[in-house]
């Protein structure tokens, strides 16, 4: 079972914090833990704010309810169930979805829907599993996807001498060597024995990681290819080198590099 949606939560915190007593909520999490059959893959998962993926879904049920005045702050991080709240848990004994928290005007100011016209609908899918960080995070990965695929799309139609440029300035910007100037050489000839560039992989310049790379569009890197890159490697004394394509590279190139003592990817 994957982690439940954060409304699913919603009962089952209710139900945990009914004793009356003041919680918060490491131990409400730990209760919800208890009540949905959970693998470790599930109890570990994070998103990138590094909060684990169940914390973040308890978290936002809490604050639905919260919102909704189901419950209430005793102090900070501490709260407790409220008449109201024991009024709605007393009439169901199923779920409680966020259909049942719009009937609290409380809920709709939060939602940003309190002005609303009585006949209009609320468009919110009752149905959806995001939290708003959630949601941000899917946002922010499609356009990173996005900008991604522009920028490949980019490369494939510059000049190669182009691309060679972008990949050591990359290169450079991820923290090998210095600056720019200091730690990359493009050779920008043709006939360089396979060799694309050579950078600096600490700043003093002790280790030398060689470059080769592929601006193809319609062609995969195969294995000949790698192989022409590792006796590159040799021809300078390299121990280290990293082919990096627009293409793909195929599965007997991966397999090829898998085998050689040469460090490369």
């Amino acid at each position: 079972m994957s982690v439940p949606i954060f409304h699913e939560m919603l009962l089952p915190i209710l139900r945990h914090v009914s004793d009356g007593e003041p919680h918060r909520p490491n131990d409400t999490l730990a209760y919800v833990t208890t009540q949905f059959p959970l693998s470790e893959q599930d109890l570990s998962e994070r998103l990138p704010n590094g909060r684990t993926r169940l914390m973040d879904r308890v978290l936002w049920a809490i604050t639905y309810i919260r919102k909704s005045k189901l419950i209430e702050s005793v102090s900070w991080g501490v709260f407790r169930i409220t008449d109201r709240g024991r009024s709605l848990l007393a009439e169901t004994n199923h779920t409680i979805g966020l259909k049942d928290l719009e009937r609290y005007p409380e809920y709709l100011e939060f939602k940003g829907k309190s002005h609303r016209p009585p006949s209009t609908p609320i468009t919110e899918d009752p149905s959806s599993q995001e939290t708003p960080d959630e949601e941000l995070e899917r946002l922010v990965k499609s356009i990173r996807t996005s900008v991604e695929a522009e920028l490949l799309e980019a490369f494939k139609i510059a000049s190669p001498i182009f691309f060679e440029e972008i990949v050591l300035k990359l290169l450079v910007e991820m923290g090998y060597g210095g600056s720019r100037e200091d730690a990359a050489s493009n050779t920008k000839r043709s006939g360089d024995d396979g060799i694309d560039g050579v950078i600096k992989q600490d700043r003093l310049g002790l280790d030398l990681i060689h470059m080769q790379a592929k601006r193809w569009t319609d062609k995969v890197v195969g294995r000949p290819e790698v192989q022409n890159f590792a006796g590159s490697l040799e021809g300078q004394r390299g121990r280290k080198g990293i082919f990096i394509t627009t293409s793909t590279f195929s599965p007997d190139a991966r397999e090829y590099v898998l085998r050689i003592e040469k460090k490369s990817s």
